[in-house]
């Protein structure tokens, strides 16, 4: 189970758990210690004096050579009788233990009679608190110090990382040649960790720009082709012609300049620079939205479909019309793909516009995978690739505008482009 704690959180918790496990054994290792030899040595000594009482004085007839602090007692004296409280203590070692005193009762039966020595402890008792105090602050304090420990070990151990995890965040490192990382880093872990950062980057970098390379050598490989063929369908519409030889050279030259649209966006699109260097014209949303209308109305027509084109308060901002006019064309395209029966609604807004169809639908475990490259919906049509969708919303990262689609999953799907916050909120 992965842990939620941060890195350095959990160095310290180590640290601390070491210490408590380790220091704890240790501290109830001299506790036992102490009480085994305390016994030990206790009951050696009893017995001793016991049997020098038994043997020496008694024998003798004399009174038991003992200090003060001990006392003799034997359950066939009457001198020395056994106390009642004592009647039922085992042979061996006792130790009594409570709020009035403090002793140790070691007890031998011989030839059936008992004998029995009582010794105050209450010095040794104090002694032995003592030192178990001191046991118990030393772990406290083991504690403390391995907690304080475990602080700095961790800042020192999380500083490059927290360092690398920085410059790892830098926004700049796809746009800008910056130095390597790993450098910076000894050789250890941290630098391994930087190094493939640098490797890693490297071969992102290098991705991106053929990517780049590639988009912008064949889109301006193909602005020659294109720009020839709009100028020879302007000559040859200045020919007498036909309707039905005029409405081909005019299909061809609405092609030619969709082509042109598509490779001014994807030459826009590599660039990397800001869009309104590359970009110096604009355009309104109302303007371009007309302009898509008059393209788009004579095909939903012809399919049968109702086109309405609603302005609901647009505001009169310009915006890159390479840039509007493709992801307009591409969600009104898509309306027309995806549309049997109905009818398609273009509708500006105040900051953005929406296209409405009576279409398909898209289910909802779709609705974000349509915007995928190669990704087609379950219901998709025709011969496409599924680049489209993913098209605009290339376009509208880059521009920092947001898309996003709505539907039952059943019929009807409504796309809504929002521009920029700040564009929106300036115009009110």
């Amino acid at each position: 189970m992965t842990s939620r704690l941060p890195l350095s959180q959990r160095i310290v918790t180590a640290f601390v758990l070491m210490t408590v496990v380790v220091s704890g054994s240790f501290s109830l290792g001299i506790v036992g210690v102490v009480h085994f030899v305390e016994e030990q040595l206790i009951t050696k000594e009893l017995h001793g004096k016991l049997s020098m009482v038994l043997h020496e004085d008694i024998k003798a007839g004399r009174e038991p050579r003992l200090d003060a602090r001990t006392r003799f007692f034997a359950s066939n004296s009457a001198e020395y009788p056994i106390p009642e409280r004592f009647a039922d203590f085992p042979e061996g070692l006792t130790e009594i233990e409570d709020e009035h005193e403090a002793a140790y009762v070691y007890l031998t039966e011989i030839n059936g009679a008992r004998y029995m020595l009582q010794q105050e402890q209450q010095e040794f008792e104090d002694r032995e608190e003592i030192l178990f105090s001191v046991v118990v602050a030393g772990f406290l304090l083991s504690i403390v110090c391995a907690w304080g420990l475990g602080v700095i070990m961790a800042r020192q151990v999380m500083e490059p990382v927290a360092r690398l995890a920085g410059q790892v965040r830098h926004r700049d490192q796809l746009a800008t040649r910056t130095d390597p990382l790993s450098p910076g880093y000894p050789d250890d872990e941290i630098g391994d960790l930087a190094a493939a950062f640098d490797n890693t980057l490297g071969q992102l970098r290098r991705s991106i720009e053929r990517e780049r390379l590639f988009t912008s050598d064949v889109s301006h490989e193909l602005r020659t082709p294109l720009m020839v063929i709009s100028t020879s369908c302007e000559l040859l519409l200045e020919n007498p012609l036909h309707d039905g030889q005029r409405e081909q050279i005019e299909r061809i030259a609405r092609a030619a300049r969709d082509m042109n649209d598509l490779v001014r966006t994807f030459l826009l699109l590599a660039r990397s620079g800001p869009v309104e260097d590359a970009e110096p014209d604009s355009a309104s949303l109302a303007e371009v939205a007309q302009e898509q209308a008059l393209l788009w109305e004579p095909a939903l027509r012809a399919k049968g479909l109702a086109f309405e084109l609603i302005d609901e308060g647009a505001d009169t901002e310009g915006h890159n019309p390479t840039f509007l006019r493709t992801v307009m064309a591409n969600l009104l395209r898509n309306a027309l793909h995806y549309t049997a029966r109905g009818s398609v609604r273009l509708i500006l807004e105040h900051g953005g516009f929406r296209i409405e169809d009576t279409g398909m639908g898209i289910p909802v475990h779709e609705q974000e995978r349509v915007f995928q490259p190669f990704v087609r919906g379950s219901a998709a049509r025709g011969e496409g690739l599924g680049l489209g969708l993913s098209l605009v919303k290339r376009i509208c990262e880059h521009n920092g505008w947001n898309i996003s689609s709505t539907s039952d999953g059943e019929t009807g799907t409504c796309f809504k482009v929002s521009f920029q916050p700040s564009r929106a909120t300036d115009q009110s």
